[in-house]
């Protein structure tokens, strides 16, 4: 089964502002997402994931932290479509709705946004 380690989140300001100005950007679903290509090179040798959903959605934390659990376990449950590949990537997954969307549909998404890189 596989895990989210530390080295997998990606985190601290220097490589968000990298992510947000160099990025590439798109939405599916319930999701915005922001996508920067990393070489093979790099360091840490693996991809890396953000999630963010807004207090202007959703006043109380806990629906916050509900959507955030869900997103990262979507992701965590298919991550393995981006290993073997010659390049790793920065991901940024944004909720974008007014709504608490279902752990599948989200699921669903998060694939969708996997195989587009």
């Amino acid at each position: 089964m596989p895990s989210f380690p530390k080295e997998e989140r990606l985190c601290g300001k220097l490589a968000t502002d990298r992510l947000l100005k160099g990025g590439k950007w798109g939405s599916c679903g319930h999701l915005k997402y922001c996508v920067l290509v990393r070489d093979a090179q790099s360091v840490p040798a693996c991809s890396r994931l953000m999630v963010s959903v807004p207090k202007k959605l959703f006043r109380r934390a806990v629906k916050r932290n509900l959507l955030k659990r869900r997103l990262r376990e979507a992701y965590r449950l298919q991550k393995a479509v981006l290993e073997g590949r010659e390049e790793f990537f920065d991901i940024l997954l944004a909720y974008n709705s007014a709504e608490v969307a279902a752990s599948d549909i989200l699921h669903d998404e998060v694939g969708q946004i996997l195989s587009r890189l």
